[in-house]
């Protein structure tokens, strides 16, 4: 008994801490994270989760000795409360988990500045509360001093590790396919722990840039007989229909689909795009599938027809692949092709990725007048930037192929009151409120530029491709967003629904207009666009399909694994019944696992392998 008191003693102070550490992630995934239990399992999960990896971290503090395991108790303590901290502000945006690759994207964080300020609140210093009681404590010499023993830091290794493989074994139980859903972050923080997770994301990662040294060139054989099989073919009065004008795609940023034809305290909101869609063809059950790398994964998206990355930014882990993209295939047809984007060439590691996806010029930043007049948010103002834009089109060899991304309509959706068109919303949510003037100057600013490209002559010998790049309003704005909608709450099927993004194909001279509902996403852009321009794309690998095929499957599979059908939405291992949202049998959906599963793993696979450094050998 005294050996044990004595063990207590020793020890006391390492053990408050754990407690503190426990007992601050469990609030923080309640809180801070939202992760909501279903049943008491999951609950239990949520608590027991944070121990093992608090033991074992803090744990790390008992192999030093004397005052110095004391004082590396408060900095395993205080970088443990970093790790937190940061997921935190990343959460709070968007609604995700921290990964490695994106904590290399160190180039990106003089642009995210302004960004990480909004989401930082004063109530935030209360994670480090016991960080400063701890210290207190020490300074007080309230904890003894005490001589290293070895047998001690081993122990609590061990503890840590039947605690792990416990929650593992409980974990599996809830969750039997839970460490094959990689892609599924918030199904792993919710089961293992945040820091179990980060843990195993860093495996996760390495095992990814093992797949490249490993693969051959068979491997592409199987992803090209897929994707082949699920070829589908053209529309033969929409092929071909723009074969040899130039191609105007507008990447807009932030654009949801929740805001087209509505109005806001008697206003429209995007008056210009409602009219626009009168004279075009609307896909209203378009959906953005992008995940962290967000607007760079809709560029990827679109030039590939592949999905990005489930976590980090394909940008920046594998600028280096080798593609078959459609800006080098519209340049061995001979367009010219380009993006006008004034931010800096090397944000999302642009200006390496743009070499490998075949463009011909990039014109950034240093291309455009930017001064701090003409600037808001994120830099240059859209309407500044379309006007600007005009003359460097001019400049360009026909036909062309340019990517026009905007800037305006982004988070934190700032605005001067010389360019607010519309009043904001009144909500409380301050990111929501202000998402509707920005969105409207936007509107206004895209209209400008159809304007000026009339005035210019560039209008009637182009088509134009305009889609959102990803939802601009994240689920922590959920209370808000139900408020604007008229809805009691946020259900997952909301949630899913909130993905669609606006997606025109506007032909100056073409009269048929009309909405096609076909459930899509970002990857059926690049055939769809090919198949337009005359292009045939049945021997490229790629796993989306023309939006206007008559054998289209109405899908779309998002990059978390949730998908879309004609009648079924599937999130959250769940089945929703498209007509009114109410939960119904998973039976309806399991048709569709297979294919939504398989896209991603093939996708993946293609990435991860680089495989299509193989494709000019195969073919």
């Amino acid at each position: 008994m005294s050996k044990v008191k004595a063990l207590t003693s020793r020890l006391s102070f390492f053990g408050l801490a754990v407690i503190f550490l426990c007992l601050k992630t469990y609030i923080l995934y309640k809180v801070g994270f939202s992760i909501y239990s279903e049943n008491a399992r999951q609950e239990f999960l949520l608590m027991l989760n944070p121990l093992s990896s608090s033991i074992l971290l803090i744990g790390l503090s008992l192999f030093f000795t004397n005052k110095l395991r004391n004082v590396m108790v408060i900095v395993t303590s205080f970088l443990a409360t970093l790790v937190l901290y940061f997921n935190l502000l990343f959460y709070r945006f968007f609604t995700d988990f921290l990964t490695l690759p994106v904590l290399f994207q160190t180039s990106n964080v003089q642009d995210l500045q302004g960004s990480i300020t909004e989401l930082m609140s004063f109530a935030d210093l209360l994670l480090f509360v016991d960080i400063i009681f701890l210290f207190i404590l020490l300074m007080k010499k309230k904890i003894p001093t005490v001589q290293r023993k070895k047998r001690e830091a081993i122990i609590m290794v061990a503890v840590a590790v039947v605690i792990f493989f416990i929650n593992l074994d409980i974990a599996h139980k809830e969750r039997s396919e839970l460490l094959t859903r990689s892609f599924d972050r918030e199904l792993l923080v919710k089961n293992i722990g945040i820091f179990n997770y980060h843990t195993y994301d860093a495996y996760i990662q390495s095992q990814s840039r093992a797949q490249r040294v490993l693969a051959n060139s068979s491997d592409i054989i199987e992803v090209k007989n897929y994707t082949q099989a699920n070829y589908k073919e053209p529309d033969p009065e929409m092929f071909g229909i723009a074969k040899g004008k130039n191609v105007i795609v507008l990447s807009v940023e932030s654009l949801q689909s929740f805001v087209i034809n509505e109005t806001l305290n008697g206003e429209e909101i995007t008056p210009f795009l409602n009219d626009l869609i009168k004279e075009s063809i609307y896909f209203d059950n378009f959906y953005h599938q992008t995940a962290q790398g967000k607007t760079s994964d809709s560029e990827f998206l679109l030039e590939n027809s592949l999905f990005a990355r489930s976590s980090g930014a394909v940008f920046f882990t594998h600028a280096g692949n080798e593609y078959h993209a459609l800006p080098e295939i519209l340049g061995e047809k001979g367009y010219f092709t380009s993006v006008l984007h004034a931010n800096n060439k090397s944000f999302w590691n642009r200006d390496v990725m743009y070499q490998s996806l075949g463009y011909d010029r990039f014109f950034d930043i240093n291309s455009y007048d930017v001064n701090e007049d003409n600037s808001i948010g994120w830099g240059l103002k859209d309407v500044d930037f379309f006007e600007q834009s005009i003359e460097l089109l001019k400049s360009q060899p026909e036909p062309y192929y340019s990517k026009f991304i905007t800037l305006t309509n982004h988070f934190p959706f700032e605005l001067g009151e010389e360019d607010r068109l519309i009043d904001e919303y009144n909500s409380n949510s301050r990111t929501l409120n202000r998402y509707f003037p920005t969105v409207r100057y936007t509107d206004k600013a895209l209209e400008v530029f159809f304007d000026r490209l009339k005035e210019e002559g560039l209008y009637e010998d182009s088509i134009f491709i305009i889609y959102g790049d990803h939802y601009g309003i994240s689920e922590n704005h959920n209370r808000a967003m139900s408020m604007f909608l008229g809805k009691d709450e946020i259900t997952p099927f909301d949630t899913i629904q909130l993905q669609r993004v606006p997606m025109i194909v506007h032909i100056p001279g073409y009269d048929k207009h009309e909405i096609n509902h076909t459930v899509s996403g970002q990857i059926d852009l690049k055939p769809t666009i090919m198949h337009l321009l005359g292009i045939e794309s049945k021997k490229d690998i790629q796993f989306g399909s023309d939006l206007f095929s008559p054998e289209r499957e109405s899908f779309a599979v998002l990059r978390n694994g949730s998908f879309i059908t004609e009648d079924y939405v599937f999130t959250n291992e769940t089945c929703f019944n498209k007509e009114d949202g109410t939960k119904t049998e998973r039976s309806y959906c399991e048709p569709y696992f297979d294919r939504a599963n398989q896209d991603l793993e093939y996708s993946d696979k293609v990435i991860y392998g680089d495989l299509l450094r193989y494709y000019e050998k195969e073919e």
